[in-house]
């Protein structure tokens, strides 16, 4: 990395939002002038450290105060990693937003459950170049990914060419016949391109990802073997081209279809409507009525592939799902890998489907996913394409992120040219320089039902305190006259302990004394300093019981 001074020479501001050090919520600001341009907007699920929290989304604080210059978001892809946070950021960045026809499908469905409208949603199609504001063209350039309409961006930059791969890999044999269009990234290669940002999440894989077609030839086989019983699948509800490949084995195999899964329903009607999924309407079942069907012609499209706990398979394994009944009969294929991070809730779901006596497939046992994503020769090849002057790898944790710079290493790019980013972060790139700015308000806001931003640090300790030791609510009543207890009354909730009403007596007692110390006539009305008097004996008390420190709630009722 330089540390050459260039005051003069006019840099652009590549800005960290999301997506660097972590897996999900990618977000990319690019600044020259007054101009920025947001790529992705992307969403992430909670960890098991955010008890309550529905959606992790970034903090887009610098973008709020620089909102005037924000001259659009262009889209990579459809996925909730890239679009889930767009209707909670538009309601504060009220910009354009570009982005290919099925992606814009699925956030008109996002935008009607949010009941929002006046959204300025613009389709571009591979090979569109759009404008935005005086400094930046962004041209759209086909890949295969594992969505279709999945595009990365040559954004042209008064410094220079920025490609950016979005989620790609490639893939010569695509169920939709739109292979990536490795002739045009190799022109913007051989014209120049002074910085890559390339995902990294198969950095870790050798050689090249499988195509799409495999998983077809795999089901295929599924079908034949089990034509006798009743089929159900989980996917990804937004890999269209894997939903097509089902839904034409199913008429090979004379089979009806189900959806499955609020997700599933909503992607499959967005995605035929605009004719990205080809299916007669006619082969289509309700799920609510599916037993009307006999289990040789059904096979049912479900959600669940992740081990979510709402999700469709997941309620149908655990017998929370009125509309379907597992059996001895019924063949669940799992056609998707696990996230990092979800494999305990994945193989919860097959245990519990095993335990209906269900015939049971999924990755480990049969090719029925591939991977979206490029591995170490796909990744070689763009680079090789692309050669860049300067390379910041993206879409990835901190482990991908390296070895995806050792990567580029290997290929002879200088380490001077690499930076390994992390959220926050903004990169100054001119055409002789790169190297650190100064870092921006980032990180990332919570998103529990209808607040964003509304749980804070606080308010996760208080619920992680709640959900690992409990409750201790101890209400007391004094007389203000006399300056007696009148009485005590102890709730618990999620505190566990033996001779419960021992346990409860001495308490009491506890709490009398400490009301007894204190002269209620004088402090009445104001009772902060008896209430925290009473939670300190009660906290020592019950962890010298119990060794547990139960959240502690003390009320003082006059009387």
């Amino acid at each position: 990395m330089q540390k050459v001074n260039h005051a003069k020479e006019p840099a652009l501001k590549v800005i960290f939002l999301g997506g660097v050090g972590e897996i999900g919520k990618n977000m990319t600001a690019l600044e020259f002038g007054d101009d920025i341009i947001i790529v992705d907007c992307g969403s992430a699920f909670p960890n098991g450290d955010m008890p309550g929290v529905d959606l992790v989304i970034p903090d887009i604080a610098y973008l709020t105060a620089n909102r005037d210059k924000v001259r659009g978001i262009v889209l990579t892809h459809g996925h909730e990693d890239h679009i889930g946070a767009l209707p909670y950021i538009l309601k504060e960045l009220r910009v354009p937003v570009y982005g290919t026809r099925l992606t814009l499908a699925l956030l008109e469905s996002k935008f009607r459950e949010h009941r929002m409208d006046n959204v300025n949603l613009v389709s571009v199609k591979p090979q569109s170049i759009i404008t935005l504001g005086k400094h930046f063209k962004v041209e759209f350039v086909r890949v295969s990914h594992s969505v279709a309409g999945s595009c990365a961006l040559a954004i042209t930059t008064p410094v220079g060419v920025v490609f950016h791969t979005g989620d790609f890999k490639v893939d010569y044999t695509p169920i939709d016949g739109n292979v990536i269009d490795l002739q045009r990234i190799a022109e913007l290669g051989q014209r120049g391109v002074l910085l890559l940002l390339g995902e990294s999440t198969n950095v870790e894989r050798k050689g090249s990802s499988m195509s799409e077609a495999t998983v077809g030839n795999s089901l295929n086989g599924i079908f034949a073997e089990n034509s006798d019983r009743r089929i159900f699948i989980a996917t990804f509800a937004s890999n269209i081209h894997r939903l097509q490949q089902i839904i034409d084995l199913a008429k090979k195999y004379k089979r009806k279809i189900a959806f499955s899964g609020r997700s599933m329903i909503n992607v499959a009607d967005c995605a035929a409507k605009i004719g990205e999924l080809k299916y007669n309407k006619d082969d289509v079942v309700d799920i609510e009525k599916i037993n009307k069907v006999e289990d040789k012609d059904l096979v049912i499209i479900t959600t669940g592939s992740q081990g979510e706990p709402m999700s469709a398979l997941t309620r149908m394994a655990s017998d929370e799902f009125s509309k379907v009944r597992l059996g001895y009969n019924d063949t669940v294929v799992i056609s998707a890998s696990p996230i990092p991070g979800n494999e305990r809730m994945v193989y919860n779901v097959i245990n519990n489907l095993y335990r209906h006596g269900v015939r049971v497939i999924y990755e480990r046992l049969a090719e029925v996913h591939v991977s979206g994503h490029a591995c170490q020769d796909e990744l070689q090849l763009i680079h090789s394409l692309i050669k860049p002057k300067y390379f910041i790898p993206v879409h990835g944790e901190f482990r991908h992120l390296k070895k995806h710079a050792e990567l580029a290493m290997r290929m002879g790019m200088p380490s001077s040219n690499i930076i390994l980013t992390d959220i926050g972060n903004c990169v100054l790139v001119s055409k002789k320089t790169i190297k650190f700015g100064d870092n921006v308000p980032a990180g990332y806001l919570l998103v529990d039902g209808l607040g964003v931003g509304d749980v804070g640090s606080v308010v996760l300790r208080d619920r992680k305190h709640l959900s690992e030791d409990g409750l201790f609510v101890i209400v007391v009543g004094v007389n203000t006259v006399s300056g007696e207890v009148t009485a005590v009354e102890i709730t618990s909730r999620g505190f566990a302990y033996q001779k419960e009403d021992d346990l409860f007596e001495e308490a009491k007692e506890i709490v009398r004394r400490t009301v007894a110390q204190a002269d209620i006539k004088e402090i009445a009305g104001d009772y902060n300093g008896l209430k925290n008097s009473i939670r300190k004996e009660l906290k020592n008390f019950l962890f010298r019981k119990t060794r547990r420190n139960p959240m502690i709630l003390s009320l003082i009722l006059e009387n």
